[in-house]
């Protein structure tokens, strides 16, 4: 994961009404897939500014938002400080090479962040233990593509086959996988899918 470009990026990610409609989006489609309630403890994955969780947190639980971003946990934190995030704390945590954590959640999001992950076997069996048995997990990412999302030297995953993130996401202990068309990303006047994965532990 080229943790440095978002570094540069964080203090601006927001001002980009693109983005924040993605959110929306995301947030709405996990809202009508999963059975939210506020006694769900939720962890964002690569969270960025939380724009995802900040859609979704009337709606769930305690928040724990993590992103091996610097820059981004900065913008977290400072978001948790104004109150625009709440009942919210920020980890430092890369699962391709960080121990898990010695906790469980009931729901665990991520969004846009699976494509830049090399090592998905590992990650994705890190979800799955720091699942409650039962709980839920929602991806949102892109469908697979010819490669013009990136312009620069992108060294991660051309957007997924549907088929293909299934038969991963079995492999690494979830079942009841579904995915569905969720919203767009637009850049340079295209627009890639995005889909949204939920799986059950």
């Amino acid at each position: 994961m080229s943790i440095d470009r978002f570094d540069t990026k964080a203090s601006t990610w927001d001002a980009d009404p693109e983005k924040v409609a993605r959110a929306n989006a995301i947030a709405a489609g996990i809202a009508e897939a999963v059975p939210l309630s506020q006694n769900m403890q939720a962890l964002e994955y690569g969270a960025g500014t939380g724009l995802v969780s900040q859609a979704l947190q009337h709606q769930i639980g305690p928040l724990t938002l993590a992103d091996p971003s610097a820059g981004m946990r900065e913008m977290l934190q400072e978001k948790i400080a104004a109150g625009v995030l709440r009942l919210a704390r920020v980890w430092d945590l890369n699962l391709e090479t960080d121990p898990l954590p010695p906790e469980t959640f009931e729901l665990i999001l991520t969004s846009m962040v699976l494509h830049h992950i090399r090592d998905l076997p590992t990650v994705l069996t890190g979800f799955a233990d720091l699942l409650e048995p039962g709980g839920y997990l929602c991806i949102a990412d892109l469908d697979k593509e010819d490669g013009s999302f990136h312009d620069y030297d992108f060294d991660g995953h051309r957007g997924f086959d549907r088929a293909e993130l299934t038969a991963d996401l079995q492999a690494a202990g979830f079942s009841q996988v579904t995915i569905k068309d969720c919203t767009y990303a637009e850049r340079d006047g295209h627009r890639y899918s995005v889909f949204l994965a939920v799986a059950q532990r």
